[in-house]
Formats: structure tokens, sequence, C-alpha cells
């Protein structure tokens, strides 16, 4: 029997549809689509606010997808709605959210930069399949040049190196030349400048240089893959680097009115395609990349493969062990103590999954403590005797793949509480989280000290142990080790937590 789902992504340049069929598999194939332009970002990247016209015709958009959706008989709960850059930068976001519920019934997500990676990282691994282990082989990049952001994956090896969403869009670039009345040549210059720049802060995570595999994803390279390149896969096209360069160079000299003409397109989207190119042309000069891979995939897609696509073990260990990459590299750019953090990493998931059936916490937050306990000490790169302070700014103000904002503020206080006393009144950052979001902080930096408490020294020391309950007690059993009273001392200090929140007692044998 097979089901349906519906993907509506609210951007900067238009409203879009899509509609897919879900086998008992969880496999999933397009039957349905649309697209619709509006000028949300031409609003928000000028004024910061969606205007009333704008607001309307969004409106009016997505009441027709709505009709369009109830042909085909799909209940709320099979309805996903997301928005992305302009809704999310929008100083009336709340109002327009607000009205889009009042009137259409839908309710929207607004998705970070962060949370638009992953959904990125999810369709091009569906789109490319069997080719992606290849690309374990080489260092490659994902990127996506959006109308308000670009989004961009650095992988070392197949491991994630770092993720940037940065703020260059081709609709944000267009309004700055316009509000200037500035030259596609200034336009040039504005890209060349601030890809060169990003490129410097990129080369620290990764040397772009020795890049050899390029992926891009969006409408405009896209477009380029019909016109110049070549089908390789039944989800990918492939062009050559060389090819891409004279195409995009080509098409600088046409108008907008050519470029709407000759390609059939609209008109909106024929404003941004030769900004969009050049942004993919500088990028992909900063790399050795012959060619670039284009899968046939979109954010839409991303939505369906995180809900549907039948994640084998295989592909979610992969997407695990891609956000574990991105926590430590972050750490590495800190200088931590890795050893450390292994030990206490996996000291940490023990305990979790031996306090599992006792926490009440969804199946993302052992990934949460992983991270955490990962960067629990990267804060001793500005000072140490306050150290878990500077751990929950650095992290707060981090960005780590597959882990979006809301996330990372768990990720954050749980850092900032692995040493010291607990959360006390007056912790804004502890008390403005929701309840359910305390609780988890609470609950996952409990597990934290008394895992950090285990290697005090920094030594590792301690080989192995094992755990059992014993009345309100949970006894480590500890080996390798005959002279624990470091760890005693540090256990001492540290597990008033755990036994405040889950009533044990920690005792070291």
């Amino acid at each position: 029997m097979t089901s349906l789902e519906a993907v509506i992504e609210i951007g900067s340049t238009g409203i879009r549809l899509l509609i897919g069929e879900i086998t008992e598999k969880r496999e999933w194939t397009v039957i349905d689509h649309s697209e619709l332009p509006i000028a949300l970002g031409w609003d928000v990247f000028t004024t910061g606010l969606v205007s009333r016209e704008s607001l309307l015709q969004c409106l009016k958009i997505l009441n027709r997808f709505k009709e369009q959706i109830q042909c085909w008989s799909l209940p709320k709960d099979q309805i996903t709605v997301i928005a992305t850059s302009a809704l999310r930068e929008a100083a009336n976001r709340d109002t327009v959210l607000d009205r889009i519920l009042v009137k259409t019934g839908f309710r929207v997500k607004v998705i970070d930069g962060i949370e638009e990676s992953r959904l990125m990282y999810l369709g091009v691994v569906q789109a490319l399949q069997d080719e992606f282990p290849k690309l374990k082989k080489n260092d490659s990049v994902i990127i996506e040049v959006g109308g308000g952001s670009t989004e961009i994956m650095l992988l070392q090896r197949g491991k994630m190196a770092a993720v940037h969403s940065l703020r260059l869009g081709t609709v944000i670039i267009e309004q700055q030349i316009k509000s200037m009345m500035g030259s596609q040549k200034e336009a040039h210059r504005f890209l060349v400048e601030y890809i060169k720049n990003a490129g410097g802060i990129m080369n620290t995570e990764l040397k772009l240089d020795e890049i050899d595999v390029f992926i891009a994803i969006g409408s405009e390279v896209r477009l380029a893959a019909q016109q110049i390149g070549k089908r390789i896969y039944s989800h990918c096209c492939s062009i050559t680097t060389e090819s891409f360069i004279n195409f995009t160079d080509e098409l600088q000299e046409y108008s907008v009115e050519e470029c709407a003409e000759r390609f059939k397109i609209p008109y909106s989207d024929a404003k941004t395609l030769a900004i969009g190119l050049l942004a993919y042309k500088l990028f992909i000069q900063l790399t050795k990349a012959k060619t670039i891979l284009v899968p046939d995939t979109t954010i839409r897609e991303g939505v369906l493969v995180s809900k549907f696509s039948s994640p084998s073990a295989e592909i979610h260990d992969e997407f695990t062990s891609q956000i574990i990459a991105s926590a430590y590299n972050l750490g590495k750019k800190y200088h931590f103590d890795e050893a450390h953090a292994e030990f206490v990493r996996k000291t940490a998931l023990k305990l979790y999954t031996t306090m599992k059936g006792e926490l009440g916490l969804d199946d993302s937050a052992g990934m949460l403590l992983e991270v955490a306990s990962i960067l629990h000490d990267v804060g001793m790169y500005i000072r140490g005797s306050d150290h878990h302070l500077h751990s929950q700014y650095i992290i707060s103000h981090s960005d780590i793949f597959g882990i979006n904002k809301e996330n990372m503020t768990i990720v954050s206080n749980v850092a900032r509480y692995h040493r010291g006393k607990g959360p006390q009144q007056g912790a804004a950052d502890f008390f403005a989280l929701p309840r359910l979001d305390r609780m988890a902080v609470l609950k996952l930096t409990a597990i934290l000290r008394v895992a950090d408490a285990l290697d005090r020294g920094h030594s590792q020391r301690i080989q192995s142990f094992d755990t059992e309950f014993k009345g309100d007690t949970l006894v480590l059993k500890l080996h390798g080790v005959q002279d624990t009273i470091l760890e005693k001392i540090a256990m001492k200090e540290k597990a008033d937590l755990f036994e405040s929140i889950f009533g044990y007692k920690v005792i070291l044998v």
C-alpha cells in the first residue's frame, strides 16, 4: 500500500510544492509539483519586512496549492510547510506566520541554515546513491547558492570538516547592486571579494585547492546542466569545469530579457541567473575540481528523504558519523584535548545507555550528549579557570552539521554546566529554554559530569567499567586502575546533579 506526502517550500523567490508517493518499502517518487514566483526576498533583503502585497500574494499561492493538495486527498499530518532565509530574516515573521496559519491552516516551520544543510545533504545522498561512498576517497564540497543564503558543506575524505551558511544570495546581491545603482561589473567585483574572504576562512578548515569533487545544487546550476551537461546517473548530471566557466562568462553578456527568452524561464528567475552562475564559478575556481556534479534534488526532496526514505542502518550511521566528524573538527579548531574528549564521549554514551529507561528523552538526545561531551572543554582555548563559560559561548556561536540552532542551545548549556554549580536563579540562557529543553539539559549534564569525573586527570587511566544498580545506588566497577582517589574526589564534586535528577548515588568500586 502506498501513501502520499506533500512538501511546500516558501523561498526567497518563489513558493514550491512537491507531492511524493511513498511505497511500502519506504521509497518515494515525485508525482506532482508546482512553482510560482513571489518577491519575499526582494522585500525582506531591502526593507527587512514582508510587504502587505507580498503577504497577500503568498496567501493566494498557498491557498492555490492547498486546493491542488486536496485533489490528492492528503490529510494535514501528511503536509509539511517550510520556509527558508526570507522569512527567517523578516522582522515581521511572527505576524506573517500567524496570517498564514489563520488564512490557510498551514503551520510553517522556519528552518535555519544548518537545517537547510542537513536536508540538502540527505537529498544529495539520495540522488547520488551508489556514487556517494566513492566520495570518501576525495575532499569535496557541496554548495547551494540560494536567493538569500549560500549553504556550504566541506567534506574531508567523506567526513564533514565544516558547514557554513553565508548571507550571500542572488536576491541580496541583486538588491545591493540596484540600491547602489551599480553595474554588472561592480557585482562581479563584490562577489570576487566576498567569496575570496569566505574562502580564506574555509581554508583554515579544509584546503580548498585540494578539493577535487564539486557538488552543486540550485536552480541556476541545474539550468546550466540542462544546457551543457550530460546525464551520468538517473538523478545526476555532470558538467566540465571548463565548459561551465565558458557558459557562465557568455551568459554575463545577456540581458534579463534575453535570458528569459532563450531559456524559457520566468522573468524573476532570469534576473538572478547570471549572478547565481557567477557565484558558482567563483567558488569552483577556488578548488581543483575538473567537473561539477549536479544532482536532481532540492530541499523538498531532502524533507521527504528525512521522513520516509528508508534509511538503512548504513545511511543512518553515515549521517551520525558526519555530525560527530563536524563536532571533532570544531574542537580541533580550538585545540581541544582530543583523547580526553573521546574518552568522555564514549563514557557518557555508555552511561546514557545505562540510564535510557529513566531519561524520557527522544532519540536525538544521545547525539546531543555526544556532541556536548566532545566540546565541553573547548573554552580552554580562551581561559582555563572559567572555561565552561567560554565553551558555552563558542558552541552557541558555532555551526555543527546536522544540529539546528535550538539543539545547539541545548548542547551549549550542557557544556556550560559540566563543572561548577548547576543552573542558578538568574541564569537567563537556561531559564529562557522551554521546560522540556531545560529538563534535557539537566539530564544530559548530569551524565556528562559523571563521565568527565572518570577522567579527572585527562590521562584515560580507566580502561573500562561495568554498571550495576543496587537500590538507590549506581555502582561503577572500574577496570584497569588500583588507586581511584582522584576519580572519587572528582565524583564527589560532580555527581551531585546526577543524584538530584535521577535519585541515584554514584559509587566507584
